[in-house]
């Protein structure tokens, strides 16, 4: 049968950003692959990936296909159908009288990442930028500590290691990240088929650090006080790299003088790992040439902030910077790689225009006083934002006008007053730039959209339109913008030609971040201690620190994501839901039988913030006080009706109001049992 492959990329929240090929058949049906060509997939999709693309992306039954209006009580999923002009004047009835005025700002909007794509991801915020929203900072229900640490060190967190450098490194460390699940084609071949020794250093025993050549298991909240035994370590194997400190670093007699009481010893009463093991990874990283990678789900604790600038020492310390094979990467974004992201967003527009936290959303949502209309895009907050209750009943609230803009009936669209349909990546063009490798890569159309699905970007160029919105940047078209964005990478090709070729690198030399010892600080150096870390609320310098154990009676829950979800992305894939089962909590067997509990039990977890109905099952990687509970689930399909946000106070981190849904501690309680209040 005749076959059309179309060639275009995977824009989702992942590491690998893999070239995709769509086969398109005379007959109509279509099959989503991976790219053969491609360096990243190598011909194939991850499991979640070949499921979802095969499965409800393909299927207008699975799909939102025109605007609905609520006919329901919020929450009931009750849905009239309505034009597009009516959906467009309903919202602009509501949007058009705020602006210009103080109420503005009680237009909230939350955004993260549905797609990663430059103009799917970006141009929505040329629209709120315009009109003075408030922006539900992305960031802080995912990583923001960790930015915000990186940048008072090195002056940006957004220039990572170059991955081709690989062939010059000995040593690559992965701490507190799961590329098995994260960046699975990574893992799979970027740090399997290369020369490097593969150190990994996480609390869960995950795949990829079942296969690393050394694993370091610290307890939950350890992170920082073994960053400091490993510089004692380094220190006594007289390996610091004194003339580069001296060089490129300041603040370091402040870092000095708490090292010599922070022994291997110390770090295993401290961390639980082994002291010879400190030593020998310490040795390892500090011979070099090393690459430190990381990970997001790290800073997710209620010192994230401290622990980054933690282990950030280690690199500084040893030199482990400025050369081929050595660096540091947390996400590599698209600043280095030529764009203008002021341009993308439209932040210049308007004055700098107000946020709030994610840890704050269910208290705005709640206060009519901050919030009269909310929007909710790429995102689905009532699976992943914390409070989840409290979060629930804001959206309740019958004065508040919430427009769902989406591909699927979502928890959060349950909740909304108007439904605009999206599109998929398949169905526009769009330029995505990977988090991990230095690339530049084409999104391209494959098909139309079905029903009246619209791509974001026509989505608010229409809300503009409508609310008469001036400004010729709330209009541009998508090709004029892609043209000017292959214009900003300077990658010397047109978008068609970059469309035949999927992906290419940004540049054919390799990179090294800050190359030359040129740091955006206000010092221009590593700024490892000092008076902007006080006046972000941290003290002079990091301390080595551990996070208090669980009380008695009490485990901490750990919840990364499951291989077989991204995000909450996939939930509501029927195939995927078989794949992930029920709600289960995973628990060494010593801690299982301490609890009073065997393998398979139906139980409770609960805490001052609420209550969640799982199953406990045996996994003697878990380290001991610790309940790992993956995160992600769509709360329809699950018969508690909650996910682990049900459990999360939405405590702030140390550092740029952060979540430490890391930090969450529970007691457990058969499902028959009564506790008292």
């Amino acid at each position: 049968m005749q076959t059309t492959r179309i060639r275009t990329t995977c824009p989702r929240d992942c590491y690998d950003a893999c070239g995709i090929v769509v086969e398109r058949r005379k007959n109509g049906s279509a099959k989503i692959v991976g790219d053969p060509d491609h360096f990243v997939s190598r011909g194939s999709l991850c499991g979640k990936c070949a499921v979802a693309y095969n499965g409800g992306f393909l299927d207008p039954s699975a799909r939102l296909l025109t605007p609905l209006i609520r006919v329901g009580k919020k929450g009931s999923g009750q849905w009239g159908s309505i034009s597009w002009n009516e959906a467009l004047d309903a919202i602009s009835n509501r949007v058009k009288p705020l602006i210009g005025t103080s109420d503005a700002r009680k237009i909230l909007h939350a955004h993260y990442t549905g797609t990663v794509a430059l103009l799917s991801g970006n141009f929505p915020l040329r629209f709120f930028n315009s009109i003075g929203a408030t922006e539900v900072d992305p960031d802080t229900v995912c990583n923001k500590a960790g930015h915000a640490a990186l940048q008072l060190i090195f002056g940006d967190s957004l220039t990572g290691f170059d991955p081709r450098t690989i062939s010059d490194a000995r040593t690559i460390m992965v701490w507190g990240a799961n590329p098995s699940t994260s960046a699975p084609h990574v893992d799979r071949y970027w740090l399997k088929t290369k020369s490097a020794r593969r150190i990994v250093i996480d609390p869960i025993k995950h795949r990829t650090a079942s296969e690393a050549d050394l694993f370091l298991q610290p307890r939950p909240g350890s992170d920082a006080a073994l960053a400091f035994s490993m510089l004692n370590a380094i220190k006594e194997a007289e390996l610091l790299d004194s003339d580069f400190i001296n060089k490129h670093c300041i603040g370091w007699p402040e870092i000095d003088v708490q090292i010599a009481r922070c022994t291997p010893e110390w770090g295993e009463c401290e961390t639980g790992v082994p002291a010879e093991l400190i030593r020998k990874a310490a040795c390892e990283y500090a011979r070099g040439p090393s690459l430190l990678w990381l990970g997001q789900g790290l800073q997710r604790q209620p010192f994230g902030g401290n622990v980054f600038r933690a282990c950030s020492l280690l690199p500084a310390a040893t030199g482990n910077l400025l050369r081929e094979g050595t660096g540091i990467l947390y996400m590599n974004g698209l600043g280095f790689r030529g764009v203008d992201s002021s341009w993308l967003t439209g932040s210049y527009i308007s004055a700098p225009t107000p946020t709030i936290s994610h840890m704050d959303l269910h208290t705005a949502l709640n206060d009519p006083q901050q919030s009269n209309v909310f929007f909710t895009w790429n995102c689905n907050p009532v699976a992943s934002s914390p409070q989840q209750e409290k979060l629930i009943e804001g959206l309740k609230r019958e004065d508040l006008f919430h427009v769902a803009i989406d591909m699927f009936a979502t928890d959060t669209v349950d909740y909304a007053d108007l439904v605009l349909p999206a599109a998929s990546f398949l169905e526009f063009n769009d330029l995505i730039l990977s988090y991990f490798d230095w690339t530049v890569s084409a999104q391209v159309k494959a098909f139309d959209a079905p029903g009246e699905a619209a791509s974001n970007m026509e989505i608010f160029r229409r809300l503009a339109r409508a609310i008469g919105l001036k400004g010729a940047s709330l209009y541009d078209d998508d090709q004029a913008m892609l043209d000017e964005l292959i214009k900003q990478t300077e990658i010397g090709i047109t978008f068609e030609e970059l469309a035949s070729r999927g992906t290419v690198q940004w540049s054919e030399r390799t990179g090294i971040p800050f190359e030359g010892g040129r740091f955006p600080t206000p010092s221009g150096k590593i700024e490892l201690a000092g008076g902007r870390f006080v006046a972000a609320g941290l003290p002079f310098a990091p301390i080595p620190r551990s996070d208090p154990k669980p009380r008695p009676g009490w485990w901490r829950v750990l919840s990364p994501a499951n291989r077989w979800l991204m995000n909450s992305t996939y939930g509501g894939e029927s195939g995927i839901r078989k794949q992930i089962g029920p709600q289960t909590g995973f628990m060494n067997s010593a801690e299982l039988q301490a609890a009073g509990f065997t393998d398979g039990d139906n139980v409770v977890l609960q805490n001052e913030t609420g209550e969640l109905a799982i199953k406990l099952a045996v996994d003697n990687s878990v380290p001991d006080q610790t309940i790992l509970l993956h995160k992600g689930r769509w709360l329809k399909h699950d018969p508690s009706a909650r996910n682990v946000n049900v459990l999360n106070p939405g405590q702030k981190s140390d550092l740029g109001e952060s979540s430490s849904v890391h930090g969450i501690e529970v007691r457990i309680r058969g499902v028959n049992e009564i506790t008292a209040a």
